[in-house]
């Protein structure tokens, strides 16, 4: 059960989103008003030592850098005390090991233990005066730790339990909408997957969406821009012209890459506008349906996504409006656990694409965008290389 939490939790996310009136898109959907998100940069420490070794593998020595990261994804404030997170953490730098086979070969190898630590929990603030409070947060946390098997056998076993995670701080309000604080939390060790216990220190920043004012509403009705409602999309993947977009971005930690690449694809996309601001920003949620080969063994697979949407329309002209998207964390069906050899993890995965586009025609009736899109399980399986889709064009005709 706990491990769907995290997909429960973005769908309860995305359908109050799909349920908002089309008719008040200039105002934050409502379920927004009360979320939030969070930035927390500190230091983990997690002692991996010998015992996670297994028999006939000596440890040398151990590297564990210690700059970590915790982001919320999303907070829902109930009222002004109680909040629903799920959260994210991770290493910047995974550990490392560094040990030997046996007494006979003594050459002294190393590997990397990837952490990666899901997590639903809920938080209770109490003020001590207007600006600062103290805080206390627990719940549930999916462990996933990726180990490594080799020539020898098995060095370090992968394993994915759930745990519980506790924790507390502080918190000090700038203004209505920004927020400091200072932060600690723990995992316990668990014995059965000789897992250690986890401790993160660490200090952030939360950002709280507020709705707007009326006069921002009546500000954003006089722009005479065309915002519209919803969109049909066709699109064709390939990958004739290389993955070099792909690879580029994630070299400059724009984006994912993946080491599962797609030939080609065809997809269908459905889009609707929930929220737009006044001149740039607007938000869609949408349905995706797409069908892939892959590049190596041009074995055939689906997926099935609801993804939300981010749009940036950086230039406005009488023929066409031109944006950037960036669409991240899709809850997605993919029907293949295996793709050219390598295991995906699972059938549930997440759909993230990045990409620009043009609104053309006197009611912006028409689109075309090129993008370049990306499936991974976000390291909450214990498998998880990624898939790598190349240069996509849509076409679409929005209404």
């Amino acid at each position: 059960m706990f491990l769907r939490l995290p997909q429960i939790f973005l769908f309860l996310f995305i359908i109050p989103l799909i349920i908002q009136a089309q008719d008040e898109r200039a105002q934050l959907p409502a379920f927004l008003q009360k979320s939030y998100f969070e930035v927390n940069i500190g230091a983990i420490n997690y002692p991996f030592s010998q015992l996670q070794l297994e028999d006939g593998f000596s440890m040398h020595s151990t590297q564990v850098p210690p700059v970590a990261v915790r982001l919320v994804l999303l907070g829902y404030d109930f009222n002004k005390s109680l909040s629903a997170r799920i959260s994210y953490m991770r290493p910047v730098v995974w550990m490392k090991y560094f040990y030997t086979v046996d007494a006979v070969h003594t050459d002294l190898l190393n590997l990397t233990v990837w952490m990666n630590y899901t997590s639903l929990n809920l938080k209770y603030k109490h003020d001590l005066s207007d600006r600062l409070s103290i805080f206390a947060e627990g719940g549930y946390s999916i462990v996933t730790r990726n180990g490594y098997t080799g020539w020898w056998g098995t060095v370090v076993k992968s394993v994915k339990f759930n745990t519980f995670e506790f924790g507390g701080g502080l918190s000090y309000r700038l203004n209505d909408k920004w927020a400091l604080s200072l932060a600690a939390i723990y995992s316990p060790k668990n014995n059965k997957a000789k897992q250690p216990q986890t401790s993160f220190v660490s200090t952030g920043f939360s950002y709280h969406l507020r709705p707007y004012s009326k006069q921002k509403l009546e500000q954003t009705a006089q722009t005479g821009f065309v915002y519209t409602k919803q969109m049909i999309q066709f699109g064709f993947s390939g990958n004739a012209s290389g993955y070099g977009i792909n690879n580029m971005l994630e070299k400059a930690y724009l984006f994912w890459g993946g080491d599962v690449e797609v030939k080609q694809g065809y997809s269908i996309n459905y889009q609707q506008n929930i929220f737009h601001s006044s001149n740039v920003f607007s938000m869609d949620w949408g349905i995706n349906f797409s069908i892939w080969r892959s590049n190596i063994r041009n074995e055939r697979f689906f997926t099935f996504s609801v993804f939300p949407l981010f749009r940036f329309t950086f230039l406005r002209t009488k023929p066409a409006d031109a944006y950037l998207f960036y669409s991240v964390a899709g809850p997605t069906f993919i029907s293949n656990r295996k793709i050219d050899g390598r295991k995906t993890g699972g059938n549930f995965t997440f759909q993230d694409n990045v990409g620009m586009g043009l609104f053309f025609g006197k009611s912006r009736n028409y689109n075309a965008e090129i993008k370049i899109g990306h499936y991974s399980n976000g390291n909450i399986l214990q498998s998880n290389p990624g898939i790598k889709i190349p240069l996509t064009l849509n076409i679409g005709y929005s209404f």
